[in-house]
This record gives structure tokens, C-alpha cells and sequence, in this order.
């Protein structure tokens, strides 16, 4: 058997003691990982689960997250432009009072709030709150706007209020008059003059009933169902013709003129009847053996219908309350005109169905000027038809 000569001997421990070193190395090397795994933090859970994500962004409500903090995790854009979300935190503690209150028990909550619409100003926004755990450390906030609901529903119940009165007047008015001239049946002359009262009011009561039936029409949304080509000429003439008998009747004329030839779309019968108020309105309120002028021009891109009168003018205070309903400047005058206090409101539908406005100029004694602005219509160019050489040619 051969014996290991020194160097090979010197080999064979060398390469034990690499092993050695190797294998040092690696335990090390193993400790050391294991040290930086236990040291580092465990990855972050998913904030939101993506359903919900995309749920959130569907809904057309203000929706709002919020961590065990009360910081904003995700926020739609309808919560940032209702003021529901600002800097990054809920602004208002109605709401904040709700989230701690669901925080506590757990119970959903569903409130009705009024809340300040910005940081300053006197603007208010109606909100329908709700408020639910959507998880063991979120919430979550819906808020709807019902600003323009309630306000809506407030219009409605001051219309019914208001037409109960007005309906009130002219009908105790017939039955009282129906009373007297019940006792007055032997005296010819007074049932004459009762009656004629009475018939005053039959036709203020008529005149009211359609109003308000015109009224409510046009205050649902979309009036205006197939506008069409309207001549502004035909609109003038026969608003003027249903007026003329009123002015007659007190001596007044009326002078329609102006732009001829222009066109707009619309309703036609609708803007005749937004004239002929804004012409009637200008009679009952002017002095007898005076004019009435109504007015057409372009301005722009728009149709302007002026109605002027010389008659007893409107106050500045009273001038921007002219188009509300049953507003009247002089209740006493309005009673002796038989106004019903509907006209001028349905002009300013009419003209907001048409896509334009009513303005007015006015100055005590010096007399009123209505003014009726409607987009014009932009026809495309007729097609002109060959002359006769063309066509030989």
C-alpha cells in the first residue's frame, strides 16, 4: 500500500478545511436571511377589495371610505363637489357624528342632513346620508343630493296653497253674488249690475283654471317635445290680434313692427301665448288713449320680441319678483284688471323652454319694456336651382 507523500497529505487537508469554510459560509449566510425576512415588515393587505372599487365607481351618489382613522382611503368625484370631502377629511361633524356612532355598535345609519354647500356663504345643500361598515376596519359613506327634491317639493306645496287662495277669491265672490242677487230678484237693475259682476268673475275664474292648467304643463320637463321651424311674423300677428279686443276696450293701440323674415324653433302656439300675456300685462296696466309697441329684432345669435308701454312702470324692489307666481306689484290693480298673477311666470318658461329668457325695464310713470330673447334658427342654405342654360348646356 502506497503512503500519501507530504504534499498530497498537505492537499487533503486543505480541502477539508474549504469545506469547513464553506460550510460556515452557508450557515451563516442562512442565519443572516432569516434575520432580514423576520425583520421586514409582512406585506400590506389590499386596501379595498376590487369589487368594491368598482361598485364605488359606478354609483352616481357621493361615496366616501374611510380608514380606523377617519382619513379618506377613496373618494368619489360627486363627494369632492358636494363638499362632502375636503382636504382629505370629512368637513362636517354630522357627519362625522354618524361615522362614530356606526364605529360604536356597528348599526347602519340613514340620516336627512342640511349642511353649509362650501366653507363660506349662506348656500345650503340637502343630503341623504348613509353611513355602514364595509369591513372590520372601514366605513363607508353615501351621500345623495336631494337639494333640488326638496325644493321642488316646496314649489309644489306652495302652488297648491296659493291656488287654493286665488281659487278662494273669485268662487266666494260668485256665491255671495249668487246670494244677493237671490234677494234682489224684485229689483230689475240690481240683478242687472249683480250679474254683470258675476259674470266678471265667471270669466276671472276661467281665466285663472286655464292658467294654471298652462302653467303646470309647461313646468314638467321637456315641454318642448318637437320644436319646429317658427316665423317670429306669424307669432307677432296673431299675438296682437288676440290682444287687440282688451286694448280696444280701453283705447289703446297697438303698434307691432320691426324685423321682418326671422325665424326661430319652438312652439308656435306656445310663444303666441307668451306675447300675447306680455301684450295683455302691458294694456292692463297702461292708462286709456295711450300705445302699445311690440318689437322685433336680431341681436346676435338671438330673437328679441319687445313689448313697451307707457303705463304706471315697476318699482327696482318689485322688478325682480314680477315673474314669480301670483306676484303682483298691486294686488288692488291686479283685482280691478283681472289678472290672475300667471302670466308673466308662464312667459319665463315659455322663454326657458325655448332656450332663451324675459327681462324688464321699468321706471315709475315712465312706463315698462318687456323684453322676450330667443336663440335664433340657423337654417341650412337652400339648394338654388340651375339656370336654364345650365340644364341645356
Amino acid at each position: 500500500m502506497r503512503t500519501l507523500t507530504r504534499v498530497e497529505g498537505y492537499l487533503l487537508v486543505g480541502a477539508g478545511l474549504l469545506g469547513v469554510l464553506v460550510g460556515l459560509a452557508a450557515g451563516v449566510g442562512f442565519r443572516y436571511s432569516e434575520r432580514v425576512q423576520h425583520a421586514m415588515p409582512p406585506a400590506p393587505e389590499p386596501a379595498l377589495d376590487d369589487g368594491l372599487v368598482r361598485t364605488l365607481a359606478a354609483l352616481r351618489s357621493a361615496a366616501v371610505v374611510l380608514d380606523e382613522s377617519d382619513e379618506v382611503v377613496r373618494a368619489s368625484p360627486p363627494a369632492y363637489a358636494l363638499g362632502v370631502v375636503r382636504d382629505g377629511r370629512i368637513p362636517h361633524a354630522a357627519i362625522r357624528d354618524l361615522v362614530r356612532d356606526v364605529r360604536r355598535d356597528g348599526v347602519i345609519r340613514d340620516e336627512e342632513l342640511e349642511l353649509p354647500r362650501g366653507p363660506v356663504g349662506a348656500a345650503r345643500v340637502m343630503l341623504q346620508v348613509r353611513v355602514a361598515h364595509v369591513g372590520p376596519r372601514h366605513v363607508l359613506v353615501l351621500a345623495e343630493d336631494r337639494t333640488e327634491a326638496r325644493r321642488l317639493e316646496a314649489i309644489r306645496r306652495d302652488f297648491v296653497v296659493n291656488v287654493s287662495h286665488e281659487l278662494k277669491t273669485p268662487v266666494g265672490a260668485l256665491a255671495l253674488l249668487a246670494e244677493t242677487v237671490h234677494a234682489a230678484a224684485d229689483d230689475p237693475e240690481a240683478v242687472r249690475r249683480f250679474a254683470g259682476r258675476m259674470q266678471q268673475e265667471s270669466a276671472r275664474l276661467s281665466a285663472l283654471v286655464h292658467e294654471i292648467i298652462e302653467l303646470s304643463r309647461l313646468q314638467v320637463a321637456g315641454a318642448l317635445t318637437q320644436p319646429a321651424l317658427v316665423e317670429i311674423d306669424a307669432v307677432l300677428a296673431e299675438a296682437v290680434d288676440r290682444a287687440r279686443t282688451k286694448a280696444s276696450g280701453k283705447s289703446i293701440q297697438l303698434h307691432p313692427g320691426g324685423e321682418a323674415g326671422l325665424t326661430v324653433y319652438g312652439d308656435h302656439a306656445l310663444l303666441v301665448t307668451a306675447v300675447r300675456n306680455l301684450l295683455d300685462n302691458a294694456v292692463a296696466y297702461s292708462p286709456a288713449d295711450t300705445q302699445v309697441g311690440a318689437g322685433v329684432r336680431r341681436v346676435g345669435d338671438m330673437v328679441e320680441i319687445a313689448v313697451v308701454d307707457q303705463g304706471i312702470g315697476i318699482a327696482p324692489e318689485d322688478q325682480e319678483r314680477v315673474f314669480e307666481r301670483f306676484y303682483r306689484v298691486d294686488p288692488a290693480r291686479s283685482r280691478d284688471t283681472g289678472g290672475t298673477g300667471l302670466g308673466l311666470s308662464i312667459v319665463k318658461h315659455v322663454a326657458a323652454d325655448h332656450g332663451g329668457e324675459v327681462a324688464v325695464w321699468s321706471r315709475p310713470g315712465k312706463g315698462s319694456t318687456f323684453t322676450l330673447r330667443i336663440p335664433a334658427a340657423h337654417e341650412p342654405p337652400t339648394t338654388q336651382s340651375p339656370r336654364p342654360e345650365e340644364v341645356d348646356a
